[in-house]
């Protein structure tokens, strides 16, 4: 693997619109092509034989459908509650105006 070169991680910063210092294209050339490094060393790996898996943890969504549940108090219980008048189902509130 060839070192990155400043020059190469500044093309691939614009490529992704980031902004980047003259400091952070040296430390970002070094990191890029550390990983990069190991990423090729990865490729080496002999996998023939192993079966491909998507996920390793076993793990999967269980989706449900959607169901309104009717606890808790009713419409006319909390309406009920309310020291203020009450207007066609709804809490009549002093007018900001006085």
């Amino acid at each position: 693997m060839t070192k990155l070169t400043a020059q190469d991680v500044a093309h691939i910063a614009k490529l992704a619109r980031l902004n980047l210092t003259p400091e952070e294209l040296e430390k970002f050339s070094t990191e890029l092509t550390q990983i990069l490094t190991y990423i090729e060393k990865l490729s080496e790996v002999e996998t023939d034989g192993v079966e491909v898996t998507a996920n390793v943890t076993g793990q999967s969504n269980n989706f449900h459908e959607d169901t309104i549940k009717e606890d808790g108090p009713s419409r006319e219980e909390l309406l009920s509650c309310s020291p203020l008048p009450i207007i066609e189902s709804q809490i009549q509130t002093p007018s900001a105006h006085g």
